[in-house]
């Protein structure tokens, strides 16, 4: 695993970037905070009130001297923000409205990356999934052509490095969802240097029981096809055809995957998450995420359980995703 984050961290080496952490007062924020300062690896910007930061930085022994702190009550340009998101928000929202709303630290730090005054945003320490990407669809939003953002796990062990997705947002996905999430995972997995093989999973292997779930599957596959004919794409799969050579061999003879797949794409949500957890739990693999893909600009979800390494390591990410 530290093999990987020093890969990480080598791509950012003279590149400046600052990523705000709208939980600004939170210990574990903090701890990942001072770490990533004090190594220069990027700048963090933590939301809240000042004293309230430097009191908590002190009371936990950490030196926040190289962070950015940021109050959003002070904010010099906060009129412009209300302004911005305004238009953003295409007059859905009156003035009145806005600057309520900008009182919310996902939200003010979301505007702080749509306004390109920080490249990424991490929350999550405290607040749920939804506050945290919420904001991000309405201000950041997906990118053109693709209609959903998606997470993904970067699964690791040892030398070992998979992407599996989605595990974390799209309960049902269809199959022009499935094709994006599997389009957008390869990109995620280029980030990572994972050489991307994406295998379409089912509990069907090329046909060998047929319903509606696997059909959905096998529609995904022709959609990603027809959009990136250079992607290196194939299923329906079921993870040991993809994952194991000789069972490839007996199941799937003729694929262009022949048991080194690296990147796995869940029918569902609760297949997705089950099958992270499994790798994490029994496999003793690491799992690091979700990662969310599909933006504009990266923002990112911790789990309201995360470690301060947790924090140090998906800043690290979006940072880097941030290219």
């Amino acid at each position: 695993m530290s093999t990987l984050f020093e890969q990480l961290s080598s791509k950012l080496a003279n590149v400046d970037k600052s990523i705000v952490f709208p939980e600004g007062t939170d210990e574990r924020i903090l701890t990942a905070a001072s770490q990533l300062g004090a190594s220069g690896t990027l700048t963090p910007i933590l939301l809240g009130d000042k004293n309230e930061i430097n009191r908590q930085a002190e009371q936990i022994g950490v030196d926040i001297h190289s962070c950015k702190l940021m109050n959003p009550a002070e904010f010099a340009e906060f009129d412009l923000m209300v302004e911005t998101f305004i238009e953003r928000r295409k007059g859905k929202v009156s003035d009145e409205e806005a600057r309520i709303i900008l009182t919310d630290e996902n939200y003010f730090g979301t505007m702080l990356v749509y306004m390109n005054q920080a490249d990424g945003l991490v929350s999550g320490a405290v607040h749920s999934t939804a506050d945290t990407v919420r904001p991000a669809l309405q201000i950041i939003k997906t990118k053109e052509g693709i209609k959903k953002t998606s997470g993904v796990f970067v699964i690791v062990r040892n030398d070992e490095k998979y992407i599996f997705g989605d595990c974390a947002i799209n309960i049902s996905p269809d199959s022009q969802d499935l094709a994006e999430i599997a389009m957008e995972s390869a990109n995620t997995a280029a980030l990572f240097d994972i050489d991307p093989r994406v295998a379409m999973l089912s509990f069907s292997t090329k046909g060998s029981a047929t319903s509606p779930e696997t059909e959905k599957v096998t529609e995904a596959l022709e959609i990603a096809r027809s959009k990136n004919p250079d992607l290196l794409i194939d299923g329906e799969y079921q993870f040991d055809a993809a994952f194991v050579p000789d069972v490839a061999q007996q199941k799937a003879p003729g694929s262009v995957l022949q048991g080194d797949a690296t990147v796995f794409i869940f029918p569902s949500l609760e297949a997705g998450n089950i099958g992270y957890k499994i790798a994490q739990r029994l496999g003793e693999f690491g799992a690091v995420g979700p990662i969310l893909q599909g933006l504009n600009k990266p923002v990112n979800d911790l789990s309201r359980g995360c470690t301060a390494d947790d924090v140090y390591k998906l800043a690290i990410i979006t940072a880097v995703q941030a290219g």
